[in-house]
């Protein structure tokens, strides 16, 4: 069994976006006493912790990843009372909280930011990452923002550039400099001191550049599709050697594992972007002295084909040594998975395979709001996003608003999500069906079979920290073992809607599964499994 000291291992982090969540005084944002109020609910699923996307201080160019003060409540969210609340009860219903750092770079509105660029020879003119021009008068370097286009912004105040790996009112800060490091541990510890039991780190791999600013290499192959390829955006055409994933990093991530060793029970996981993400996670957990955990985007691609799950779960095993993972299929920055994976045809019984195999992975899960209802993607004209990255890229790429759409607490018109006649972003009326209200008490419901699963999860620990062993698998079935020291479980996977069937020499008793979940059944050495179904069995 796991110790509270080690809780995170294998733990399910529900991620909360708190924008789209619950609005508690109808203004059509969600906000932290709309999350305090819906906390019994989030217990009722049987996930151990939340994750806060930010609700910072901030002018939300980017709704919230744009931090203009790293120890303050954005007012539309609430206050530090509020948030005080809002841990108090999670605790009380036994559930940790972990809220997202986004210390790789600040809002071009943070003071900091706004002294650095008043001058070059202020206190804190080296806080961020500037850069003179060329002769010609263009940019330092070849380095491009996720967002599009070039990664540099001009600032005719100093009459240099600054870097920014995303928005431009994003500036990213200095890590070279070592009081911008003690500054940002500051922030760190800021939140554990208020009882924060975790952070999850954004954009964990990218805080540190190359000094010398060197040129970005071509990528020899870009293929669409891949972790976050998009043949519409320039970013994909680098291999990004140099404008992040540095081996500095490694050093930083060792001073905050050493801060939050500080205080027991405490715990991160990392977001790692990368064309060799899988590495990195390795790299950035084994030894005990860096992150607790990491995920990366392989798992939030358009390819759900069972090959790719096996070879990311072989490549991450291989590599890991005592590190630890962390795997999600859904957050706040790609589609639903019952769109992406889902097709929309049979979504919900594919949905429930995605469920049971993500939970019965070796690793941590996250969890995004909405995927335990099995949510589809909203679909948003131009005029409604509010997304800069949509906004940026429409029409080849709609951006992320249809992921971040309110929560649909019932089926009417505002979802139960506020009493506003105009939410941040619209109710959308495909997901309405789907509410809370209308699963809560069908016994059969995706929401009832996550209930059920994770609570089964809880009683098996072989699920939570037992070895993994793959047996076998093509396109759309994989087979493979989890076993500890007193269990050994088979687990067989069908996301087809066609009858599979897989012959085995195992000796297996049926493990019984909830009656939400569509299961396959084990007699002469096959275990035969119907469309979008999985198998269960104890091995003799």
């Amino acid at each position: 069994m796991t110790t509270n000291n080690d809780w995170w291992r294998g733990a399910v982090i529900y991620q909360v976006y708190p924008r789209s969540f619950f609005d508690s005084n109808n203004d059509g944002i969600g906000d932290l006493p709309g999350v305090t109020a819906k906390m019994s609910y989030i217990a009722s699923l049987g996930v151990d912790a939340i994750w806060l996307s930010p609700f910072f201080t901030s002018p939300m160019k980017d709704f919230g990843y744009d931090v203009s003060d790293y120890c303050g409540v954005d007012p539309i969210f609430g206050d530090l009372d509020d948030f005080d609340k809002l841990i108090e009860a999670a605790h009380q219903h036994g559930l940790k909280v972990m809220i997202d750092q986004v210390l790789n770079h600040s809002s071009d509105q943070h003071p900091w930011f706004v002294e650095s660029r008043s001058s070059l020879d202020n206190d804190k003119a080296d806080w961020y990452i500037w850069g003179d021009a060329n002769p010609d008068g263009t940019v330092p370097n070849n380095w491009l923002s996720v967002f599009g286009g070039p990664a540099w912004h001009w600032d005719s105040r100093r009459k240099q550039y600054y870097l920014h790996n995303f928005l431009d009112s994003q500036p990213d800060l200095n890590f070279h400099n070592p009081n911008v490091v003690d500054a940002l541990l500051d922030t760190v510890e800021f939140w554990l001191k208020r009882g924060v039991d975790g952070f999850r780190l954004d954009t964990a791999n990218y805080y540190y550049h190359d000094l010398e600013l060197r040129n970005n290499p071509p990528k020899e192959e870009v293929v669409e599709g891949s972790i976050g390829v998009r043949l519409d955006n320039p970013y994909a055409y680098q291999l990004h050697l140099y404008d992040k994933s540095r081996p500095e990093n490694i050093e930083f991530l060792k001073r905050l594992r050493a801060l939050l060793d500080q205080y027991p029970n405490t715990t991160t996981v990392g977001e790692v972007g990368c064309d060799f993400s899988l590495d990195t996670m390795a790299a950035y957990t084994k030894g005990n002295d860096k992150l607790h955990m990491c995920y990366s985007f392989d798992l939030l691609t358009h390819d759900s084909s069972m090959t790719h799950i096996r070879n990311t779960m072989e490549t991450i095993e291989e590599g890991l040594g005592d590190g630890w993972p962390c795997w999600a299929i859904g957050n706040h920055d790609v589609a639903r998975v019952a769109t992406r994976w889902g097709e929309e045809q049979d979504a919900i019984a594919k949905s429930k395979v995605y469920m049971v195999m993500q939970l019965s992975l070796r690793g941590s899960v996250c969890l995004y709001q909405g995927e335990e209802l099995g949510l589809p993607e909203a679909e948003l004209q131009f005029e409604q996003l509010v997304d800069p990255f949509g906004i940026n890229f429409w029409p080849e790429f709609k951006g992320r608003d249809g992921c971040r759409t309110p929560m649909p607490w019932e089926n009417q018109a505002s979802g139960g999500f506020t009493l506003s006649d105009s939410p941040w972003l619209p109710m959308s009326d495909k997901q309405l069906p789907l509410a809370v209200s209308e699963q809560d008490n069908d016994a059969l419901s995706i929401l009832n079979a996550y209930r059920e699963f994770l609570h089964l999860r809880k009683a098996h620990p072989v699920l939570i920290n037992g070895d993994i062993e793959f047996l076998s698998h093509d396109d759309t079935t994989l087979e493979y073992i989890r076993k500890n020291d007193s269990e050994q479980l088979y687990i067989a996977l069908n996301t087809s809607a066609e009858e599979k069937v897989i012959a085995t020499t195992l000796e297996l008793e049926t493990f019984p599964l909830p009656q939400s979940i569509q299961s396959g059944h084990f007699e002469n050495q096959q275990v035969t499994l119907p469309a979008y179904s999985v198998f269960f069995g104890s091995i003799k």
